[in-house]
This record gives C-alpha cells, sequence and structure tokens, in this order.
C-alpha cells in the first residue's frame, strides 16, 4: 500500500467516550498545534455541555438557573441548530425528549467537526476524528486509498455488521450497542426500540447525527436527501438506502 509519510495518532478520552485523531500526513508544527487546540476543544465542550456536570451551562440552563444570554455564545449556536433539527425532523429529534434540557444527539458530531476544521485550517488534509463512533473524514486513508470504517454489529459485541467507504465525508451511528436503548421518541416519550441501530452518510457530522437520532427516535430510516441510512433491525436484518456508500464486497 502507498505511503504518506509518518502521521500522527492520539486518543482522549472525554465526554463519556473515547475520541481518537488519525492523522495520516507527516505532522508539522501547525498541525501539532492545532491538535493540542481541538483536544482542548473537547474538554472544554464537555465543561459547557455535559449533562452530568451539575455545574455545566446546559446543567444551569436546564434548572433555571442562568438564560442562554448569560451561557458560553456556543450554547446559544447549538440550541439554535437544535430548534432547526427538530423542525427539519418533524419533532423526531428534540434537546427536551427526556423532559430536560439535553442537546448530547447533536453536541458530539458538532464537536467532532469543529475539532476537524481546526485540523483542516492548519493544514492537515487526510485525517480522520472519530468521536465514540461519528467520524469525520477528509482525503484519503493513503494515496489513491479511501477510507473504509467498519460499522459495530449491536447484537454481537466486536464483530461488524458492514462496511461504509468513501473520500472527504461524515458518518454518524445512533444504536444500543454501547448504552442500550437510550434514545426515547419525543412524540411518546417511550425508549425508542423498533431499531438496533442507524448509520447515516452524508458531508456534515453535526446533521448526520442529527438524523441518525431521528431515525431511532422514529423506528425507521426515511429519505433524506444527501444522507442515507443503513438500518439495523432486532432480527439482524438491514435495510440501507440505494446511495448508501457500503464497502462490503459480498
Amino acid at each position: 500500500m502507498p505511503e504518506r509519510g509518518r502521521g500522527t495518532r492520539h486518543v482522549e478520552r472525554v465526554m463519556g467516550t473515547v475520541f481518537s485523531f488519525d492523522l495520516r500526513d507527516p505532522a508539522t508544527p501547525a498541525v501539532t498545534r492545532a491538535l493540542a487546540a481541538a483536544v482542548r476543544l473537547l474538554h472544554q465542550v464537555d465543561a459547557v455541555f455535559s449533562t452530568y456536570r451539575p455545574d455545566s451551562a446546559v446543567s444551569r440552563l436546564g434548572r433555571g438557573e442562568i438564560t442562554v444570554d448569560r451561557c458560553p455564545p456556543e450554547v446559544g449556536e447549538v440550541l439554535r441548530l437544535c430548534a432547526l433539527a427538530e423542525q427539519r425532523t418533524g419533532g423526531f429529534f428534540s434537546a427536551t425528549a427526556a423532559g430536560r434540557l439535553d442537546p448530547s444527539g447533536l453536541v458530539k458530531g458538532w464537536a467532532v467537526e469543529r475539532a476537524a476544521d481546526l485540523l483542516l485550517a492548519a493544514g492537515a488534509r487526510n485525517l480522520c476524528v472519530n468521536g465514540g463512533g461519528d467520524l469525520r473524514l477528509c482525503g484519503e486513508a493513503a494515496p489513491g486509498e479511501p477510507w473504509r470504517i467498519g460499522l459495530a454489529d449491536p447484537r454481537h459485541p466486536g464483530r461488524l455488521t458492514g462496511t461504509v467507504q468513501g473520500r472527504d465525508m461524515a458518518v454518524a451511528t445512533s444504536g444500543t450497542a454501547e448504552r442500550g436503548a437510550h434514545i426515547t421518541d419525543p412524540h411518546t416519550g417511550r425508549p425508542a426500540t423498533a431499531l438496533l441501530a442507524v448509520t447515516v452518510v452524508g458531508p456534515s457530522l453535526t446533521w448526520a447525527d442529527v438524523h441518525a437520532t431521528a431515525h431511532m427516535a422514529r423506528g425507521r430510516a426515511v429519505p433524506v436527501p444527501g444522507y442515507p441510512a443503513l438500518a439495523v433491525h432486532p432480527d439482524g436484518t438491514r435495510t440501507a438506502d440505494a446511495r448508501f456508500p457500503s464497502g462490503d464486497t459480498s
């Protein structure tokens, strides 16, 4: 396989999950500084948006102790995106689905995207930023080689249910593999159990993440232009949009 030269890999535990950075180009001083800035960004996002930290801005906002204008500016940005997401998904994405303020269904993908943008602005071109299974893929894995990502099988830990491959794209997965049936249908208030997992691919990780969550809450993946989906059902069968970029060869 052709090589680009020595790249950089980094793993960071933050936001209750594992984030990994896989940079396939030689590290320059600017990219090294950007990687450090991206890691700081993730911890800052966690401090502001964590629903598990009673002192986070989102927790305090949810309890009515402060208003949005007293929060860091990114809170207002995320809540505006959440409102737009609720509108675009017919209410199946909601930052208050469980009866309390929780924009987590959007924040992780949004944070990964911002971290990747810092690296791109510093001159990185071929990279993967993975936040707990939500990925921003830029450029190629190697010259002439697309990125190829395995999709975890929600019924069998350690196995794959399929693969996705491509260049310059976002991949978001929502499902039961790590946290069980944690997604709630905002219209009924009940846990969403009709699907085990949904993977959505598209140009924006923020919106791929939103649509994956909404499909899970809805119990089926509906067509969304530019964001094809693959759904895993409780019996293990899979349904996918015709444009879903599967890397499966069988």
